[in-house]
């Protein structure tokens, strides 16, 4: 197989990723890392480097979308963005020092999680808890677009969300995945923080030289173009079915990735 071949395989194989992160709302990254460690023999933290940009790009659109409709709320989104981007230094300083294969181990072990939350129902939170009383002190309080009206909404939790977010950014700067199954706290800022949390893990594995364009190109290309076909087929497509599948795709990854790290080929190679 030539570059030129390769570089079509790799970008179809991103499209696929693209396309099933998009309608699990876990992101491509979960699949990307995977697939060009175990299926093209990129070596990991390459491949991680190739999905925190293909993260960034994806997130952009979405969050653009979200705040000029009026549904992000940027006070909690610009407080929470502290937290994801303080852990995803952190979690990138970590990758440069642990084992490749510790690295596989706990990425195998994060996709077995997230599967295991992707067939849990969420538990129902409350209408509209009672104020929170940091968020009061930073003016969190705001309101949503409704058919019916902007609805206001009180924000909760507000330590515990931040404690969740910078370990979402520990997760992604180490893993180079967006780290949607913890990302629960905020949904509706959630695309603007993944983006922000791999920007800030992204800049020391280029600084690293663990970017590389010709691998990144393709990624990027695919797993917007597969977010994109996904989001539309999302409209007329059955989640129950599709997010089955997905957990097995993850069940299975994750094994493999700990199975190899486990093993120690990731380091052998």
């Amino acid at each position: 197989m030539n570059l030129d071949e390769l570089t079509l395989v790799i970008g179809l194989g991103a499209l696929v990723a693209g396309f099933l992160g998009s309608l699990t709302g876990l992101g491509g990254g979960v699949v990307i890392v995977p697939l060009l460690t175990l299926g093209f023999g990129v070596d990991l933290r390459y491949a991680i480097g190739a999905s925190l940009v293909s993260v960034i790009a994806t997130s952009s659109a979405a969050a653009a979308a979200y705040v000029r409709d009026g549904y992000s709320n940027l006070r909690i989104g610009m407080f929470l963005e502290v937290a994801t981007t303080m852990g995803a230094v952190v979690g990138a300083l970590l990758a440069a020092r642990m084992p490749v294969s510790a690295v596989a181990i706990v990425f195998g072990a994060v996709l077995l999680w997230s599967a295991y939350l992707s067939l849990r129902h969420p538990a129902e939170s409350a209408r509209n808890p009672k104020p929170d009383r940091i968020a009061t002190w930073l003016e969190m309080d705001s309101s949503c677009p409704t058919p019916r009206g902007p609805e206001p909404y009180h924000v909760a939790h507000v330590p515990l969300g931040w404690l969740i977010m910078a370990a979402a950014g520990a997760l992604s700067g180490l893993l180079g995945i967006g780290s949607g199954a913890l990302k629960v706290v905020d949904t509706l800022n959630g695309n603007r923080m993944i983006g922000v949390t791999a920007a800030a893990s992204a800049g020391l594995y280029l600084k690293r030289g663990y970017i590389d364009p010709a691998l990144a190109v393709p990624v990027i290309l695919g797993v917007v173009a597969g977010a994109t076909l996904g989001t539309r087929a999302l409209v007329g497509a059955r989640p129950a079915a599709l997010r089955v599948v997905f957990v097995i795709v993850l069940i299975a990854l994750g094994c493999q990735m700990m199975y190899h790290g486990l093993a120690g080929n990731f380091d052998r190679g």
